[in-house]
């Protein structure tokens, strides 16, 4: 009895040394006119959810485009069955390498240059996947393989400069709610490509969905032209729409940079890196342990479901279904209600928030592996499903995982700039990046336990 009085009193103790720094984006023992905080504007919101539909958008047009990387797989076996599973393990390794390259870069990093850099190379890759989906239709598997593994590889370091820029550019501000904008753009940006995949299928469907006799040639309809088409005019808006946020960030440093240096500097971003203090990985670790391991946990356990999804077909026969619920308008449609659920999910913070609870924020972690066992009473590949209805399936089992994944990630995101000093805001802001990075890794690797399910 001695010793668990011991450990609830350590226990205890522990919540009290883990106090926020700043609450609503204040720091405690200053007033809420903080110098160094910018204002809210709604405009810089709206750009910013802009750029995380853009960071998330690849990721997402690679998951939802399942039907047709199935199509073209089809003749071979192993490329069916691993290819889901093996676009997440080069698409998370490759960006867990470059977070953790680019979070020890913080003194030489310009973060806007990042940014546009990342989306100017998925420009040029969602050109590619355009031109492919019409000219490189008799290639082998092995060799369309190995060009969509580069083509992901390519759009996860895009991947890795976006996520360490826009969140470290997003903490610069002293906004939690930029942050949260972030998280909100990446939930539009699954829902959007999932619902361009199920319109473009519809409106040009496959041969397996076109009654006999109308069949076109495999591969030559124009549903994945226009659903990678559409990737490139995503990633142009977002180019666009970054320029009057830069214009703000160099506006805001430079009035915070004459405040504490002379103007001898060459120019603003000289100016910045040279007052920018390098903060150690450890240090930030040590003051934010619950809620990167919060995040960490969210998304190790979420990599399951992209590989689980395509297997979950409707409970309707396929002789008997409508369109909507044939195979190659189904499968996006089932990460569609996902990625609607934690679109919601993500903006449930600016309502319901437990960023001053950072140990239930990591408990909540653990418990939202409950949701995988759920996915076993689906029809997987057809075989019949033990809770039979697609009612359960998309909107008890899709929908409510994805809607804790996003109030989950976007809680721990929003909590981290509230728990670390002024200064340690940009690197906090990187630091739990690599941990959401490191989450999809571990959870990617994972799920090739589910591929030949």
């Amino acid at each position: 009895m001695d010793r668990l009085r011991s450990l609830l009193q350590k226990g205890e103790a522990d919540e009290q040394e883990y106090q926020p720094l700043y609450e609503d984006g204040v720091a405690l023992g200053q007033e809420s006119d903080d110098e160094h905080e910018a204002p809210f504007s709604w405009v810089e919101y709206g750009i910013f959810v802009v750029l995380g539909v853009a960071m998330l958008w690849a990721w997402n047009m690679f998951l939802a485009a399942a039907p047709y990387f199935q199509h073209r797989f089809q003749t071979d076996d192993w490329a069916l069955q691993n290819f889901q599973s093996a676009i997440l393990s080069v698409s998370t390794l490759t960006n867990l390498g470059g977070m953790a390259f680019l979070a020890n870069k913080q003194q030489s990093a310009s973060y806007p240059f990042r940014i546009n850099a990342a989306l100017y190379i998925n420009i040029a890759v969602f050109a590619l996947l355009t031109v492919s989906s019409k000219i490189f239709l008799d290639a082998t598997t092995t060799v369309y393989l190995a060009f969509l593994l580069t083509m992901v590889a390519m759009t996860a370091w895009a991947s890795g400069l976006m996520q360490n820029g826009a969140f470290a550019f997003a903490s610069s501000f002293g906004r939690p709610e930029y942050m949260q904008a972030i998280m909100a753009g990446q939930g539009v940006a699954g829902v959007l490509p999932s619902l361009v995949q199920v319109i473009s299928v519809l409106v040009a469907p496959p041969p397996e969905v076109i009654s006999e006799g109308e069949a076109t040639e495999p591969g030559k309809g124009t549903a994945a032209f226009i659903y990678f088409l559409t990737a490139v005019v995503v990633s142009t808006m977002a180019v666009v729409a970054f320029v009057p946020l830069v214009q703000r960030y160099n506006q805001m440093m430079e009035k915070r940079m004459a405040e504490t240096m002379a103007t001898s500097m060459a120019s603003i971003e000289e100016a910045e890196r040279a007052a920018r203090k390098v903060v150690s990985m450890t240090r930030l670790f040590g003051k934010l342990y619950w809620v990167s391991g919060g995040v960490f946990l969210c998304f190790a356990v979420t990599m399951f479901f992209p590989v689980l999804t395509p297997k979950i077909l409707s409970v309707t026969p396929p002789a008997d279904a409508s369109a909507l619920l044939q195979p190659a308008v189904f499968i996006p449609l089932g990460f569609f209600f996902w990625n609607l659920g934690d679109l919601i999910g993500r903006s449930v913070p600016l309502i319901l928030s437990l960023r001053h609870r950072p140990v239930a924020l990591f408990s909540f972690g653990v418990v939202r592996s409950a949701f995988l066992p759920l996915y076993f009473l689906c029809n997987i590949h057809g075989r019949g499903a033990v809770i039979n209805s697609d009612f359960f399936y998309l909107l008890l089992v899709q929908m409510p995982f994805g809607l804790t994944n996003g109030w989950l990630a976007s809680d721990c995101m929003m909590a981290a700039g509230e728990w670390v000093d002024e200064h340690e805001r940009e690197a906090s802001g990187g630091f739990m990046g690599l941990c959401l990075v490191a989450g999809l890794s571990a959870g990617s690797l994972l799920s090739f336990s589910a591929a030949g399910i």
